[in-house]
């Protein structure tokens, strides 16, 4: 697994060169480039959330493209349209800016429900549908979105089938008084983003993919998964629990995670650490623990409590 973590440390670091003092959310985001999962990076406007995509981007050699969504966008916007070619005589499909390996949807939640559902298909099966016509994306394809919590005016509300697509929900926040000093000091003459450098191939980080899934996971610590999920599901202050699509991804991100810390097996810790950030956008509170304040993330800490951490079993 040193490949692996060689590789992991190499974007993280190079990602670090702009995205100053967020270690462990810029690491969260590299797990979720490495499991082929979709991310969305929630917080208020002006921490970095479009910076850190467009970093993570420019890391490794998949082509880009960033959507801009608002209000009167269309779902052929997104996933392109067929256009009538008079010297042919026949339709011409032009593809759309989802046609990418790596997708930055900026401000998910100002588009209608109707172009946020042409995501649906593509964040799920790696392919669109237009006029009839089946079109493959490319591998690898992530989508990054970004959204900001706070801004309700002109805004739609994710809804859960599109929310339990992200495999992870990422919080930057504000930096320290020490951090926000470097920003400054780095950005007086250019953005760091400018001059930031390929650092990963595709194929290397095809072959990291690839090998996330050979990382062993014994049996206690996939039932623990499994019980945390089910838990969330029959919370008393739960209306809704988290699908079957968040254990796969905590199962698939603990793999990584071992992988990026140089491990060749999963511990219960790395569930523990995954936990919020894989399930908490998942949940829905019932009207009773809105009344009462209680947010997703403290309901999956209070299932994490009271779940036992099963024991190490030794390996056959």
């Amino acid at each position: 697994m040193s490949n692996v973590q060689e590789i992991a440390n190499r974007i993280v670091e190079n990602v670090e060169r702009v995205i100053i003092g967020k270690r462990a959310e810029v690491q969260l985001t590299v797990l979720g480039l490495l499991c082929q999962g979709h991310i969305l990076i929630e917080d208020v406007p002006g921490v970095g959330k479009t910076v850190m995509a467009k970093s993570l981007a420019k890391s490794v050699g998949c082509s880009f493209q960033r959507i801009q969504f608002t209000p009167d966008m269309l779902p052929s916007d997104v996933t392109g349209v067929s256009v009538f070619n008079q010297k042919t005589r026949e339709f011409e499909f032009r593809p759309g800016p989802i046609h990418a390996q790596i997708v930055l949807v900026d401000e998910i939640n100002r588009a209608t429900p109707k172009t946020q559902s042409a995501l649906l298909e593509a964040m799920e099966e790696r392919q669109v549908t237009v006029d009839g016509n089946t079109y493959r994306l490319d591998s690898p394809f992530m989508v990054l979105a970004t959204q900001n919590p706070i801004e309700y005016e002109g805004t739609f509300p994710l809804p859960e089938a599109q929310l339990d697509r992200f495999m992870l929900r990422i919080k930057l926040g504000y930096p320290s008084k020490k951090d926000e000093t470097e920003i400054l000091d780095r950005q007086q003459f250019s953005h760091p983003v400018d001059s930031l450098t390929q650092v990963v191939s595709v194929e290397e980080l095809r072959a990291v993919q690839a090998a996330i899934k050979e990382i062993y996971m014994d049996q206690l610590v996939k039932e623990y998964i499994v019980e945390i999920v089910r838990q969330t599901r029959v919370h008393p202050e739960v209306y809704l629990g988290s699908s079957s699509r968040g254990a796969l991804a905590i199962y698939r991100l603990c793999q990584a995670r071992a992988a990026m810390f140089g491990r060749d097996y999963v511990l219960p810790d790395d569930v523990k650490a995954l936990a919020e950030t894989a399930l908490a956008h998942r949940i829905i509170v019932g009207p009773a623990a809105r009344i009462k304040d209680i947010d997703p993330a403290t309901i999956v800490h209070d299932v994490l409590d009271k779940i036992p951490v099963p024991g190490a079993q030794v390996r056959a």
